[in-house]
């Protein structure tokens, strides 16, 4: 009778891992800025950007800098800000009144007085940003170190026209797995929307105080492929069914939806939830307008790609 329960205890032990595998904690071990860059950064570079140091005023090469284009992080290569976001303050670093939207998060300065910038995608430290100043009118300017930028002149900037698709179906992590080496995606990352508080962090969603769902946000060339394509991805790579989550993962944060950008996706999207209907399948999808997406933590995106794992809580089954 002991060794019976003891195989029921075994058996029940491996069922709630599988359940829960997708909401454990990630990996500790990962060193999100290690991977995450795509290049070598010098050991100055590195003191500015992974040591958050500062660049010594009036050297940096974009102080005085005017071309057109667009300004990257120099760790991971997002964009953050326009040239027409530049202008010349004379306080010895390059300044900008203006992000580009979603690209920098704004953090409370170890000093606890000064408000930090950060690289949204990979949490390279940018400077600091202060108001109040009255130098333009946005009455706001990002102090950010050259040496934490890459310039790219307007006429080599990528004019490829691209389109953006946001969709939700339960842990991010395994969402993202499928579409990131789709053909025709661009690129891709995770992170929360729909919520009511600005720069939401995992711990808070997972609190459900925020009220985000964790969603991804995939970027596609619609030359290579199309809206539709890519929704019945969406559409096979998770139970579209479920009401109250995703597999294990149970909650408003793990729910099914898809966040249309215009009212063509809207429509695509509900033609294929009616397909699926009348194949017999009770959809639990929403449908809802994108509202702000909030790019995660970086150990979050590219999940399985950095630890060479495969989603528990995902996989495809042909539904069209």
């Amino acid at each position: 009778m002991k060794t019976k329960n003891y195989v029921f205890l075994i058996l029940l032990t491996l069922s709630v891992f599988s359940l829960n595998a997708c909401s454990q904690s990630p990996n500790k071990s990962i060193d999100s800025k290690n991977t995450f860059m795509k290049k070598e950064l010098t050991s100055e570079e590195k003191r500015v950007i992974v040591y958050k140091g500062t660049e010594a005023p009036f050297i940096g090469k974009y102080t005085d800098y005017f071309e057109e284009g667009v300004y990257t992080c120099k760790q991971c290569g997002s964009e953050l800000y326009t040239s027409t976001s530049k202008f010349h303050s004379g306080c010895g670093w390059p300044s900008f009144d203006q992000e580009i939207p979603g690209r920098v998060k704004k953090l409370l300065d170890a000093d606890g007085r000064r408000t930090e910038i950060v690289c949204a995608n990979c949490d390279g430290h940018l400077g600091h940003v202060f108001y109040g100043e009255g130098f333009t009118p946005k009455d706001t300017r990002h102090c950010v170190n050259s040496i934490s930028m890459e310039f790219i002149k307007k006429e080599d900037l990528n004019t490829t026209k691209t389109e953006v698709a946001i969709f939700a179906g339960g842990c991010f992590w395994g969402v993202e797995y499928y579409f990131q080496n789709a053909p025709g995606v661009i690129k891709t990352q995770v992170g929360y929307i729909d919520g009511h508080k600005d720069n939401p962090t995992y711990k808070e969603v997972c609190a459900h105080t925020t009220g985000h769902i964790e969603a991804m946000e995939v970027t596609f060339d619609p030359t290579k492929t199309n809206y539709e394509t890519l929704a019945k991805l969406f559409f096979e790579i998770h139970d579209p069914t479920q009401t109250n989550g995703q597999g294990g993962d149970i909650g408003e944060q793990y729910l099914s939806v898809i966040f249309y950008t215009s009212e063509q996706q809207k429509e695509i999207s509900e033609k294929l939830i009616k397909l699926l209907e009348n194949k017999g399948y009770k959809i639990a999808t929403t449908l809802r307008p994108a509202t702000k997406f909030w790019s995660a933590e970086t150990y979050h995106q590219q999940y399985y790609q950095k630890t060479g794992g495969t989603p528990y809580c995902h996989s495809r089954r042909p539904r069209f």
